[in-house]
């Protein structure tokens, strides 16, 4: 059996960079969702992902997560974020921090296009999540059964479940 030196740290580059416009990208309906740091990379702990809304664009319904936080940043744009009964409206630079269990949405409710950095901690896995929403939300009409089964296996919870799906 291999002795382990408990008092020396074994150190390891194991960073990952990612210049602007790098990570896999996935689109629909004009959105877009490039991800940056995944559940694979840091062992389902964070997830980070950059989220471009075209104007007049809702990213989600009010819904919470029992099992996971989530972190917006602006990056461009004004972000409509809605957290319990509260609505903010958010210039580039900001950060909201919603942890579990608080009712929240967000939308582009602009002409201009909206840039974000969502952060979930932990990850859940949500890359799965991203990738099923882009399959269910480019099937036209809509199937509501798949949205809504989509978020609970991704620890999402629509407020209303006759409201949840991401449409003005």
């Amino acid at each position: 059996m291999k002795q382990i030196n408990y008092l020396e740290d074994q150190l390891a580059n194991n960073a990952t960079v990612h210049n602007p416009g790098a990570g896999e990208r996935l689109e629909v309906a004009g959105a877009s969702f490039t991800f940056k740091v995944t559940s694979e990379m840091s062992n389902s702990s964070l997830g980070i992902y950059e989220i471009t809304l075209p104007p007049r664009t809702v990213g989600a319904k009010l819904h919470y997560h029992r099992f996971m936080d989530e972190t917006f940043i602006v990056n461009k744009g004004q972000l409509t974020v809605y957290a319990g009964e509260d609505t903010h409206y958010l210039q580039p630079g900001s950060v909201v921090y919603v942890p579990r269990f608080t009712p929240h949405g967000f939308a582009n409710d602009t002409d201009d296009q909206v840039v974000l950095t969502l952060i979930f901690n932990p990850a859940e896995k949500r890359e799965g999540f991203f990738r099923g929403l882009v399959d269910i939300l480019s099937e036209q009409p809509v199937d509501p059964s798949k949205f809504l089964k989509l978020y609970n296996k991704y620890d999402t919870f629509p407020v209303d479940i006759n409201n949840m799906l991401p449409t003005k």
